[in-house]
């Protein structure tokens, strides 16, 4: 049914509940899981040394989140894989979804943005209104 699987995780709560659901997902259909997160994109006037200080934290604020996600999904027989993209959190997933022909997003109702959505976080609204794939939101 699916063979490969986008989880969207930032470290929340909700996306926690997601990489559980994913996780469990995954083991059952056998697929794959692409694990992503992502950032605002970087100014460029910064400027060195600042460009690459932020760069070093982002990486491992990443390298957190991931390892956060990997012990919610636990053992699953397809591969994983792992990838930091810049940009607007649903701009970036739906680009995910068409590059890596992705199946089914797995992702939760509200993220850590500053700014949320009435019923759901502004980003999963966007994804929800714009993939090619279904969309599973935990919350």
């Amino acid at each position: 049914m699916f063979k490969n699987i986008l989880l969207a995780v930032d470290g929340s709560e909700h996306a926690l509940k997601a990489a559980r659901l994913a996780g469990e997902l995954a083991r059952l259909t056998r697929a794959n899981l692409w694990v992503v997160t992502s950032y605002d994109p970087i100014p460029p006037y910064l400027g060195e040394p600042n460009l690459s200080q932020i760069i070093t934290a982002r990486t491992g604020e990443a390298e957190s989140t991931f390892s956060t996600a990997m012990l919610e999904i636990g053992e699953i027989a397809g591969e994983i894989h792992k990838e930091v993209l810049e940009g607007p959190a649903a701009e970036a997933i739906l680009s995910v979804v068409k590059v890596r022909e992705i199946d089914l997003v797995v992702m939760g109702t509200r993220g850590l943005g500053r700014l949320a959505g009435a019923l759901l976080g502004s980003q999963s609204q966007k994804v929800i209104a714009h993939a090619s794939c279904p969309v599973l939101l935990a919350r």
